[in-house]
């Protein structure tokens, strides 16, 4: 008897849940507050960077993100029922059984959380902790309650690269990290503004408040996106005050801000679905740009 077609068979079905796990995980999501992460540790660290110690410090993070994640789509499972954008994630097509995935998720972060406690430092395992503890039990039911929720999420969506600075350097008292806090801040709000102005009706039909209710002309939201994006540029230019990054860093953080801002100033002016689309695609240009602005002046400098 072939066994072959069977083994291929159970090899894809592997593959398959593998896949839905994984999904649950927001791999993208969790790849930002890596490299969020990896910044804050290679700032910090200067020339001492350590691969070991980085090494130890990412996994950590993984783990504690991809769980904060997956509980999060557990918590959210019958909402995400309700919406286009989310129901084909696994629990609501059915595709892992609830309980798996809360002992999934949970059993990541508590992994994750002593992982960073014993293996990078006490500090950096209780930022980590606090950064799935706002994101799980404020932000999230906070979104079925306020715009405020906005704000809230931010904090810990800030907090990766403040994380990556303790475990580089485990202190919190220099002031470069907490302007990596701000700048991430900063990019979120209006990066979660433009999502929800463009899901809107989505949101809604789950009952999720993310755009002010009283705000039908959107003037508030735009607003809020153009204050965050004016405090963006003098916030970001303090790394080149403080001396952590030069010129280079200077004038594409400059170019990248104002850019950003323009598109801002467009949702001002006319708060569009159009206009809304260029915010969020300013917003996906914007950090990874900055973080590469970083890194790439603070090679140059090494090697100069």
């Amino acid at each position: 008897m072939n066994s072959a077609p069977v083994q291929t068979a159970t090899q894809s079905k592997t593959a398959t849940v593998l896949s839905d796990y994984l999904e649950l995980t927001k791999p993208g999501i969790t790849m930002l507050v890596l490299v969020s992460m990896s910044v804050g540790f290679v700032l910090a660290a200067g020339s001492d960077f350590s691969l070991v110690l980085f090494l130890h410090a990412a996994f950590g993070t993984l783990l504690i993100a991809g769980g904060t994640a997956a509980h999060n789509q557990f918590i959210e499972r019958d909402l995400d029922k309700k919406m286009i954008r989310t129901v084909k994630r696994p629990l609501p097509a059915r595709k892992i059984r609830p309980s798996h995935a809360l002992l999934f998720s949970v059993t990541l972060m508590v992994v994750g959380f002593v992982y960073l406690l014993f293996m990078v430092n006490l500090l950096t395992g209780i930022i980590s902790g606090l950064t799935s503890v706002l994101y799980l039990a404020f932000y999230t039911p906070l979104k079925r309650v306020s715009f405020v929720n906005v704000m809230v999420g931010a904090v810990p969506g800030a907090l990766p690269p403040v994380g990556g600075w303790v475990a580089a350097s485990g202190s919190l008292a220099d002031p470069v990290a907490w302007i990596l806090f701000a700048i991430v801040f900063l990019w979120q709000v209006p990066h979660v503004i433009a999502i929800a102005w463009l899901c809107n009706d989505d949101y809604r039909s789950a009952g999720f408040c993310m755009l002010p209710e009283s705000d039908k002309k959107g003037i508030i939201s735009a607003l809020t996106v153009t204050g965050c994006l004016i405090l963006l540029i003098p916030v970001s230019i303090a790394l080149f005050i403080f001396d952590t990054n030069g010129l280079l860093y200077l004038l594409g953080a400059l170019a990248a801000g104002i850019l950003f801002l323009y598109f801002g100033l467009r949702f001002q002016l006319a708060r569009t679905k159009e206009n809304a689309r260029k915010v969020l695609y300013g917003s996906l240009i914007y950090l990874p740009a900055v973080w590469l602005l970083i890194l790439a002046d603070l090679f140059l400098s090494w090697i100069l």
